[in-house]
């Protein structure tokens, strides 16, 4: 049976909306005070994106802090982790901990699509940051059979790899330099790649909610 605990609707977590006036509560109409001594410029954890939970924990997406922060006022979300390091924002009838994970308060449902699109920081994710031919730190992107052979840009022939590697690849096939993958090429599977595919750095508190994509 399903669970009757949230209501649902048919839209991305970017639609959901803040009125003018909350809007306004975050821009400096009613003012927000940061509590932050000794900064003056903008400060970095402004520039941090916010993990945003699903009503049923399933990630959906990295939001910017201030948007975050308008879920937070509109009541439209929950802290789940604040960030120990970051400031407090307050206003007169609001105060929070700069977030790291927030949860909507209401169930999302996201519309499915079945492949996971290919970015660098995706397939960084996937080979976990070492190279396929050799197991190094992996700073590239490889074609197993090169483009200029005929090889694809797809999950399938592409690696994350070394630069010495990659180097001494060039245009060759693995045949000709009697080299292995270490393992089988397979385009990745879960909620969770869609944010990997957009974000190579990663907020430790988000991990636990990632799966085993993110190790």
């Amino acid at each position: 049976m399903k669970n009757k605990q949230h209501r649902h609707r048919q839209l991305l977590p970017t639609d959901v909306h803040d009125t003018a006036d909350q809007r306004e509560r975050i821009s400096g109409a009613s003012p927000l005070h940061v509590v932050s001594p000794g900064e003056d410029s903008v400060p970095a954890w402004v520039k941090r994106r916010v993990l945003l939970l699903n009503a049923t924990f399933e990630p959906l997406t990295a939001l910017p802090m201030r948007r975050a922060v308008v879920l937070l006022v509109c009541n439209k979300a929950d802290v789940v982790h604040d960030d120990p390091s970051g400031p407090y924002i307050r206003s007169a009838d609001f105060s929070v901990q700069v977030p790291s994970v927030i949860r909507l308060r209401t169930f999302v449902r996201v519309p499915y699509r079945a492949r996971v699109p290919m970015t660098r920081a995706a397939l960084m994710h996937r080979d976990r940051f070492r190279c396929a031919y050799c197991g190094a730190k992996a700073e590239t992107v490889d074609h197993v059979i090169p483009r200029s052979r005929g090889g694809e840009h797809s999950w399938e022939n592409c690696v994350a790899c070394c630069a010495p590697c990659n180097h001494r690849k060039a245009d060759k096939m693995l045949s000709e330099l009697g080299w292995a993958l270490r393992a089988q090429l397979v385009p990745p599977k879960g909620p969770h790649w869609r944010l990997l595919a957009s974000n190579k750095e990663l907020d430790p508190s988000w991990l636990a909610y990632l799966g085993e994509g993110a190790a």
